[in-house]
């Protein structure tokens, strides 16, 4: 590319100087009750929409207020049959133990330290 050269510097144009009368004074707008208009503003807003378009953007605020960590909202799908029998056939065994259960595994505990055979024993969290 050829360089520019360098034409005449446009000149600034000369500001023109407003005469303004000096009886009326220059205040700001009040735009309260009684005073000036209020400028034009964006009613879109206030709009009577469509019921369709309604619920879908309540809809999607309930969604946002009701927001469900992600480890309890995996469960809102249901499960179908077999692989809900193959899940709570795997939950039986974390069942917390009733009574009988308990009762069972301590006498079992107490004839195997009576024998002399002591049970591996877990450390306790606390």
């Amino acid at each position: 590319m050829a360089p520019k050269r360098g034409g005449k510097a446009p000149v600034p144009a000369k500001k023109k100087t407003v005469v303004t009368n000096p009886l009326f004074e220059k205040r700001p707008k009040q735009f309260g009750i009684g005073g000036a208009l209020p400028p034009k503003k964006d009613l879109h807003r206030f709009v009577k929409w469509p019921k369709v378009v309604r619920i879908q953007r309540q809809h999607r605020i309930l969604k946002q207020r009701l927001k469900v960590p992600p480890a309890l909202n995996q469960f809102t799908r249901t499960l179908d049959k077999n692989l809900a029998t193959n899940l709570f056939k795997m939950l039986l065994k974390y069942r917390p133990e009733d009574k009988a259960a308990k009762k069972e595994r301590l006498l079992k505990r107490v004839q195997a330290e009576n024998e002399g055979k002591l049970l591996r024993q877990r450390n306790q969290l606390l």
